[in-house]
């Protein structure tokens, strides 16, 4: 459990709204890019990705980024405390589970026949053939 106290301010400051703005912009300028520089189309997919990655580098700096930043670091953190299993345990859990599926798919094949022999006998369309 996380102990540090959350905090409740919810404000946006004038300079986060500028640097969303400039990282909107910096999106905008990259897809204009696109459609407008005659250039090769892998120099043109380059400026995308890199006003892409540009706006991210902004945006990482506002207090929401700097949340993001704070989450993907308690959630690394988290990661290396998760006992992962191991080979044999992973095998043998994924053959009990191809051995439910296919338990469960029978039963609602025959399910389903029960169900298709009751309809039939309902419409009077027996085994006629």
């Amino acid at each position: 459990m996380n102990t540090k106290v959350e905090s409740t301010d919810s404000a946006v400051s004038p300079l986060d709204i500028a640097k969303y703005a400039a990282a909107l912009l910096l999106i905008a300028a990259g897809i204009a890019g696109w459609y407008l520089l005659a250039w090769p189309t892998p120099v043109r997919v380059l400026v995308v990705i890199l006003s892409v990655i540009a706006a991210g580098a902004v945006a990482a700096f506002t207090a929401k980024g700097r949340e993001a930043r704070e989450f993907a670091s308690e959630s690394m953190f988290e990661l290396r405390k998760v006992v992962w299993p191991t080979t044999d345990e992973t095998t043998r859990t994924t053959i009990i589970i191809l051995i439910v599926v296919v338990i469960v798919s029978l039963i609602l094949a025959g399910f389903d026949w029960v169900i298709s022999l009751g309809v039939r006998a309902l419409l009077g369309q027996g085994d006629a053939a």
